[in-house]
């Protein structure tokens, strides 16, 4: 085999490398949820509606493609992605497929309300309305990825927690709660547990990423004591 053929077979090898690594949908949504904030196997586990020990081999596969890096702290392994070019990769993926692939949209059709939607936004004009109190910007993601990068002015309630947390939200307040970007479900299934219970609420599509990508800026840091 010629020496210029014997190399580019390589090298496409090694690029297919992170074909195969992509190739499950389970380790797109730990890519996906890697992008958010680092995290333990366990937690991946929770928030992908795995087992744990299924979640550590999908877990071993994108390391082996260093799409991932782990830690160990204690008795807990904790996950991050490599670096961002991993989570601009994962993003770039999913525009490709919602430009090519039209069941997407379908699916997006089917389960995600769309009254439930905030249009259009002004991302400026929300941070001013919240700035002076007007509006409830709502993070309902787990306290991790809060704590890791979180839209300015916004409170953190879990999805776990919003009913035994509600009576913090006040009856006339205008929400808008968000989560991972478009595709999450989490805000979905908040606006419509709150609107249930009387309160005007709205999902913005957006998340952190979003944001960051529009050159806005996130805030990080815990979620302040009432």
């Amino acid at each position: 085999m010629p020496i210029a053929r014997e190399t580019k077979d390589k090298l496409y090898a090694q690029f297919a490398r992170l074909g195969h690594a992509l190739s499950s949908p389970k380790r797109l949504e730990l890519l996906d949820l890697l992008c958010q904030s680092e995290k333990t196997v366990e937690m991946l586990a929770e928030q992908a509606s795995m087992s744990v020990a299924n979640t550590s081999r999908h877990l071993q596969v994108l390391r082996i493609a260093r799409l991932v890096d782990s830690r160990k702290d204690g008795v807990f392994v904790y996950y991050r992605l490599a670096d961002s070019e991993v989570c601009d990769f994962f993003r770039s993926l999913r525009r490709l497929a919602e430009n090519r692939i039209a069941e997407i949209d379908r699916i997006i059709a089917d389960y995600f309300d769309a009254s439930t939607h905030l249009q259009p936004i002004d991302r400026k004009n929300l941070l001013k309305r919240a700035k002076a109190g007007e509006v409830v910007i709502l993070d309902v993601r787990p306290e991790d990825e809060y704590a890791a990068g979180h839209l300015p002015y916004a409170k953190s309630i879990p999805l776990s927690r919003l009913k035994e947390r509600l009576k913090e939200l006040s009856p006339k307040a205008e929400i808008v709660a968000y989560c991972r970007g478009p595709y999450c479900v989490l805000a979905q299934e908040a606006v419509s547990f709150l609107r249930s219970k009387g309160l005007k609420a709205i999902r913005l599509e957006d998340g952190v990423i979003e944001w960051q990508e529009a050159g806005l800026l996130v805030e990080t840091g815990p979620a302040r004591a009432k």
